[in-house]
């Protein structure tokens, strides 16, 4: 998207909008169940975005894991906006996406797309990144901030942390006047997010990785503050997947959840690897994004941890998160406070849905567990995550 027409973000927003409504939907969920009865045995078939919330979909298609489970698997797909990843799934030209975990709340029950999620495909991996002289969140008053979309974690986090310092988010159009106390959140795609913020047209933006690094590699920006010191080990992008496949296909889905699981275990243990597997240099060129910058996310200077800590960027250091990890298993607690957040976040387009939400209910119905919990079983446990042996936890949140 070119960033010299901020239309473009706004008619993406608008066109998902459009194919996350009932009526938006149906030619497209009449197209997924025409190919599901064309095609019963579907291969795994990937979409997703260049971002390193794709991480475990990519490692797991590159290093054969699907076909180890015995079922076969093309070529990722790369798209270039959720509305493509969207549009993509619930037509079924694609039947695994990684989707932003607000997104799946939206999709479900805004538009009654029946698909779920079977597991999380990364934990933190995003950061609060402003320009070069702004050194305080308080010091965005005024100010224009981007985030990736109004459904994501991002937009949950940054508002929480803009309240918590005394500022009001607000939605205006462009060329609007922006008080001393508001900060104006502006829908831009990623990779339009660093430019904008050399050129002085944001003060600030909140993504996924590896648009913080690269703001950093480019010197046009530093980390103010990463959302996994806000929110513990939350998640950001989740496996999404059709119920069609689930139902009626369970061996298949038990299989590219295994291989799922299997990726994210790999990429703990091997992250340079990973990230010269996913850059512009790799044999599959999953990425635009040059092998430093990705490993400056997945496998960072240990001294690079200090600087964080001196700075504020990193504030609770007994944490020890990494700044981005991986474990599979959705804990409820985080969906049941996702969905309280989300009642009280600023969002555009319809969200009258959000009110009938009840949290607990939301969390059993929208997230199917089954799949995830036998895979991580079969390769010894929450333990390989470094996690406690336990399916329950108690959400941290503290700004």
């Amino acid at each position: 998207m070119c960033l010299d027409d901020p239309t473009l973000s706004r008619r993406d927003f608008l066109k998902l909008t459009s194919l996350l409504t009932a009526a938006g939907a149906f030619p497209l969920l009449t197209s997924l169940q025409a190919r599901a009865a064309s095609e019963p045995n579907a291969p795994v078939r990937i979409g997703y975005l260049p971002i390193t919330d794709a991480t475990p979909l990519l490692v797991a298609h590159n290093n054969g894991l699907f076909e180890a489970e015995g079922i076969q698997s093309e070529k990722p797909v790369l798209l270039r906006s959720w509305a493509q990843v969207i549009e993509a799934f619930i037509s079924g030209q694609v039947n695994v996406i990684h989707l932003l975990s607000p997104m799946t709340v939206w999709a479900r029950y805004g538009s009654q797309v029946p698909a779920k999620v079977v597991a999380w495909n990364h934990v933190g991996g995003s950061g609060l990144t402003v320009a070069p002289d702004i050194s305080d969140v308080k010091q965005l008053g005024g100010k224009s901030i981007a985030i990736p979309f109004w459904y994501s974690i991002h937009n949950v986090v940054v508002q929480q942390l803009l309240r918590d310092s005394g500022l009001t988010p607000v939605s205006k159009p462009a060329g609007s006047n922006i008080a001393a106390n508001e900060v104006s959140l502006v829908v831009m795609p990623p990779s339009d997010m660093p430019p904008a913020l050399a050129s002085k047209r944001i003060s600030g933006y909140i993504v996924a990785e590896p648009f913080n690094a690269l703001a950093e590699n480019l010197n046009v920006g530093r980390v103010q503050r990463f959302t996994g010191d806000i929110w513990r080990d939350h998640a950001c992008c989740v496996v999404f997947m059709h119920e069609h496949d689930l139902n009626n296909r369970p061996e298949w889905s038990q299989k590219v959840v295994n291989a799922i699981v299997k990726a994210q275990l790999w990429t703990r243990e091997h992250r340079e690897e990973a990230a010269q597997l996913l850059s512009r240099d790799g044999a599959n060129r999953y990425t635009p994004h040059a092998h430093d910058v990705l490993s400056r996310v997945l496998a960072p200077a240990a001294s690079e941890r200090q600087d964080y800590l001196a700075s504020g960027a990193i504030q609770h250091a007994a944490w020890q998160d990494e700044r981005i990890d991986f474990q599979p298993y959705p804990f409820p607690s985080y969906t049941e406070e996702l969905v309280r957040r989300l009642k009280n976040t600023l969002v555009e387009g319809n969200s009258a849905f959000l009110a009938d939400l009840d949290p607990a209910a939301t969390a059993r119905d929208l997230v199917d567990d089954r799949f995830v919990r036998q895979a991580i079983e079969s390769v010894g446990g929450l333990q390989a995550f470094g996690l406690p042996d336990s399916f329950e936890r108690v959400e941290e949140i503290q700004v």
